[in-house]
């Protein structure tokens, strides 16, 4: 049976996963950094540039579903008692979109994986395109980190859509 909790714990999940994924892309963003102004290879420059590029959307979709979370699961647990119509009419359709995302997102992140292994793969012996070896590595790397955390919020979010609908044809 769904419950207010089970609104609590998914919308908790989401954001203690946004904070994950906020942290991540710092990180990936002070390495590319790093990789620019420090170690200047062309390896190195190569890493960078998946690495700020993903790191950015990665910091500002963490932050922004952090922001948001709160709120989110404040209005919802209010809804499921007083106005199960709000989660019928807004909730339900908001997460539809979330999930069709996910889909679009798979496919993206393992476009995106397959283009960095390839890159290793091709370059990876080639010390004169160390630069395409360095943005194949960093490329597959946080393609990884992005398909994984998406797996999980994407199985999370079919057990609160689930529930949900659930709870609506009550």
């Amino acid at each position: 049976m769904f419950t207010k909790v089970d609104i609590e714990k998914y919308f908790m999940a989401e954001k203690q996963e946004s904070l994950i994924f906020l942290v991540i892309g710092i990180v990936a963003i002070v390495s590319a950094i790093v990789f620019m102004l420090i170690w200047k290879t062309s390896f190195f420059k190569g890493m960078a540039i998946p690495l700020i590029a993903v790191g950015i959307i990665q910091a500002v979709v963490g932050w922004t579903v952090y922001k948001r979370s709160d709120s989110q699961r404040i209005d919802n647990v209010y809804s499921y008692d007083m106005d199960p119509a709000k989660l019928r009419n807004q909730e339900v359709p908001r997460m539809e979109v979330v999930m069709k995302n996910f889909v679009i997102y798979r496919y993206v992140e393992i476009a995106l994986l397959i283009t960095g292994i390839i890159l290793i793969f091709l370059f990876r012996t080639n010390p004169e395109k160390t630069f395409w070896y360095g943005l194949g590595l960093a490329l597959a790397i946080q393609s990884l980190l992005m398909l994984i955390a998406d797996y999980f919020a994407e199985k999370r979010g079919h057990e609160y859509f689930d529930g949900l609908m659930s709870f609506l044809k009550m």
